[in-house]
C-alpha cells in the first residue's frame, strides 16, 4: 500500500467537472495503471489497437521504449470516448487473466475522483458518477434492495443509472422514469398493494412531514417532465440526477422499515 492509504491521507475531492473529454493525464493512467497491475505495453497494445481497429506496428518490437511509447502515441491520438473503451476492455482482460482486476479498477476510480471526472468504472463498464451523495445514494438504495428481495426495485435503479449514462446523449427522461419506478415497485411490496399506482401509494407511506410533500412534488415534476413531456420541458443532467437521488433515498428509507412503522 502507499503511504497515503496506509495513513489515510487524501485530499480533497473535486467537483465534477469533465464528462464528454478524456485529459491527457487520463490517457496515460488508462495503460499506466494497467502496467502496474501486471500487464505488458505488448498486450495493452493489443487491445488498444483491437479497440481502434488500428493495426500494430510490426517495426515495433521491444517492450519498452518502443511498444509503449507506440500505445501512449495511440490513446493521445484517439477520440475522447475511445479511451474509456480502452479502459473497459483492459479491465475485462483482467477480469480473465490476472487477479488484479479490482486494483485496476479501483486505481482507475481513484484517478476519476481525483481528476473531477465524471465517470466510474464498475462491473457494467464506464458508467455515470454524479457527486457523493449520487453515488452513496444510488450504491446503498441498489445493495437494501436487492438484500431485501426486491429484484425488481433494483433492477429499475441499474436502469435508471445506465439511462443516465448513456452518451453522447443521456437519456435523461428515461432515467426519472426508471427512478420513479423503481419507487412505486418498493412502496407496492412494502405496502402490500401490488396493483396500485404511485399516486395513490404516497399518502400510505407515512413520511415525516414535510418530506411527504416534497416526494409528491418530486413524483409530479417526474410526472411532467418523464412521462408527459411537453415542447421546451427540457431536463438538465442535475435535475434527473437529483430525482433519481430523491427516488432512491426513499427507497431505502421504505425498505429499511419496520413492519410496525408502515402504514396499513
Amino acid at each position: 500500500m502507499k503511504f497515503s492509504e496506509r495513513h489515510g491521507y487524501k485530499g480533497p475531492e473535486p467537483e465534477v467537472t469533465i464528462r464528454e473529454d478524456a485529459p491527457e493525464n487520463l490517457r496515460y493512467a488508462v495503460a499506466q495503471i494497467a502496467v502496474d497491475c501486471g500487464m505488458t505495453p505488448g498486450s495493452i497494445r493489443n487491445i488498444v489497437c483491437g479497440i481502434l481497429f488500428v493495426a500494430p506496428d510490426q517495426n515495433n518490437w521491444s517492450q519498452y521504449p518502443n511498444i509503449w511509447d507506440e500505445v501512449q502515441y495511440l490513446l493521445r491520438n484517439c477520440d475522447w470516448f475511445k479511451v474509456y473503451d480502452v479502459a473497459e476492455a483492459l479491465y475485462r482482460h483482467l477480469q480473465k487473466h490476472s487477479p488484479k482486476a479490482e486494483r485496476y479498477r479501483s486505481e482507475l476510480n481513484r484517478f476519476f475522483r481525483e481528476s473531477g471526472i465524471g465517470w466510474q468504472l464498475t462491473e457494467d463498464g464506464v458508467t455515470f458518477r454524479g457527486g457523493d451523495t449520487f453515488a452513496a445514494t444510488t450504491a446503498e438504495a441498489g445493495q437494501i434492495l436487492e438484500a431485501s428481495g426486491r429484484a425488481r426495485a433494483a433492477s429499475e435503479i441499474h436502469e435508471a443509472i445506465r439511462d443516465i449514462s448513456r452518451r453522447p446523449t443521456p437519456d435523461l427522461t428515461g432515467a426519472m422514469q426508471h427512478a420513479m419506478a423503481a419507487l412505486e415497485c418498493t412502496a407496492r411490496d412494502v405496502l402490500g398493494d401490488p396493483n396500485a399506482t404511485l399516486g395513490s401509494l404516497l399518502p400510505r407511506m407515512s413520511l415525516p412531514k414535510p418530506l411527504d410533500a416534497a416526494v409528491e412534488k418530486l413524483w409530479g415534476f417526474a410526472s411532467d417532465r418523464a412521462r408527459h413531456v411537453r415542447e421546451g420541458d427540457n431536463v438538465d443532467d442535475t435535475q434527473a440526477e437529483l430525482v433519481v437521488s430523491v427516488a432512491c433515498a426513499v427507497c431505502a428509507f421504505l425498505a429499511k422499515r419496520s413492519p410496525e412503522e408502515r402504514s396499513p
